[in-house]
């Protein structure tokens, strides 16, 4: 049954941020290794997913290609792929998520072709599958663009291992060519290989399931295929986007907020940016504290493949600049769509303005903002959003909570275990799942009838 209402976000400003809050597993190192469980033989259990709209997209897709998934509960799901023989991806769900464009490389893997409709998802800017389609080509593929579709097929159902080099690295396009190439007949070398947390952590599942991949993190990733992988019980790693836009929720309250199960070293150049605008930072094993009692000024952010500054957290950043005293500057070089939300800010008060290329936004900080309506574009936006209306006084209505939802777990509930103010304000569209993983409003279940 389909219900669907408009949701939108409360957010009363004003309010110091303090305390401690736990991130949970993250979204982009989930979702393909959701897909790489297509490879397996046997059943794959997955802890630690999030139990967010992103994965409702996932699960829908991988049953619609035969496999049977599970909610075990606090986190965890099993995938069993055995009875999977399908390789062409309805349209009405890849059209809802980038992601589910990596199944591409799991269906390659798998039965040496694939049918899989050119990736949707938020409206960044251009996503060009070039360097992906460079991949299937260098493994022994055919690759075609037919009707809305990427077709690539092999002569023989293992593609054949090769050399691959990225004009630039590719999140995508690496962690679709890992999957094409970790059952492949040989050695695959990719070089100029993203190097990102969650490309790390799909190795390391990839390995946990008897790939054979060496060099994640670094440059260079050297694959040797393998004839058959197995299944395996995993465990997600936190979600560094996550822990970083809670940060930012207390930097810009002027707040002391620690954030538990992360990464400290995933967010090394994120604390960097803190600490040059004078907020102090430490750390510990597995959490992060920021105390921004006060902050001296702005800083210049420019936006890079790990370890560079995260795009993901570009918004987040942007809207607690605005907080900040002083001029800084933030240039996005990942996307070229993705200051959006800057006329959302500009209604709250802030004094952003982007350059005429569009690549760039200056921001002349300390401007007090107010609470307004605001329309969140797309998910790092409306956390954005969020962040200046927990600075602003007033209330702040954010239209648009279903982006919110693909990336973030009861964003809600995190904040106000830091003693913010926040509440969704109204229904939801829903989908009801029959074992219960999306049984609330929050968590809705996308099908391709409901589309």
């Amino acid at each position: 049954m389909l219900d669907r209402l408009e949701t939108t976000l409360r957010v009363r400003g004003g309010v110091r941020l303090e305390g401690s809050a736990a991130t949970h597993g993250a979204k982009n190192a989930a979702l393909p290794i959701m897909a790489a469980a297509l490879l397996a033989k046997g059943t794959v259990t997955l802890h630690h997913v999030p139990r967010i709209t992103d994965v409702s997209v996932m699960w829908s897709l991988l049953e619609a290609l035969g496999a049977r998934l599970r909610y075990e509960g606090a986190g965890t799901v099993t995938i069993d792929a055995s009875n999977v023989a399908g390789y062409r991806a309805p349209y009405a769900l890849v059209r809802k998520l980038a992601a589910s464009f990596d199944v591409v490389g799991a269906l390659l893997g798998r039965f040496g072709r694939a049918e899989v409709p050119l990736p949707g998802g938020c409206s960044l800017g251009t996503r060009a599958t070039d360097m992906h389609e460079q991949a299937f080509v260098a493994l022994g593929c055919e690759v075609r663009n037919q009707h809305g579709y990427l077709v690539a097929r092999s002569g023989k159902k293992r593609l054949t291992g090769a050399n691959v080099e990225f004009r630039i690295p590719s999140v995508g396009a690496t962690k679709n060519a890992l999957l094409a190439a970790v059952t492949a007949d040989g050695t695959t070398t990719l070089r100029n290989v993203a190097m990102e947390p969650e490309v790390v952590d799909l190795a390391n599942f990839l390995i946990a399931m008897g790939g054979r991949v060496a060099g994640a993190g670094t440059d260079t990733i050297v694959i040797e295929g393998v004839a058959q992988l197995h299944g395996v019980d995993y465990e997600i790693i936190p979600d560094r986007i996550v822990a970083g836009t809670l940060l930012f929720c207390g930097a810009a309250t002027r707040g002391d907020v620690t954030v538990t199960r992360c990464v400290p070293e995933h967010l090394r150049v994120v604390l960097d940016k803190f600490e040059e605008c004078g907020i102090e930072t430490t750390t510990g094993q597995d959490w992060v504290r920021i105390r921004a009692d006060s902050i001296t000024g702005g800083t210049e952010i420019l936006t890079a493949p790990y370890p560079g500054f995260p795009t993901d957290l570009q918004p987040q950043a942007t809207a607690f600049l605005c907080t900040a005293p002083g001029t800084s500057v933030v240039e996005e070089s990942i996307f070229n769509a993705r200051f959006s939300y800057i006329n959302e800010l500009a209604r709250m008060g802030a004094d952003v303005r982007v350059a005429m290329e569009g690549n760039s936004a200056v921001i002349k900080g300390g401007v007090p903002l107010s609470g307004a309506p605001v329309e969140a574009p797309d998910i790092r936006a409306g956390a954005a959003l969020v962040v200046a209306g927990l600075a602003a006084g007033g209330e702040t209505e954010i239209i648009g909570l279903e982006y919110i939802d693909r990336g973030y777990e009861r964003l809600e509930e995190l904040l106000s275990e830091l003693g913010g103010q926040v509440q969704r304000a109204s229904g939801v569209t829903q989908w009801l799942e029959p074992d219960g993983l999306f049984e609330t409003s929050a968590y809705p279940r996308v099908t391709p009838a409901a589309s």
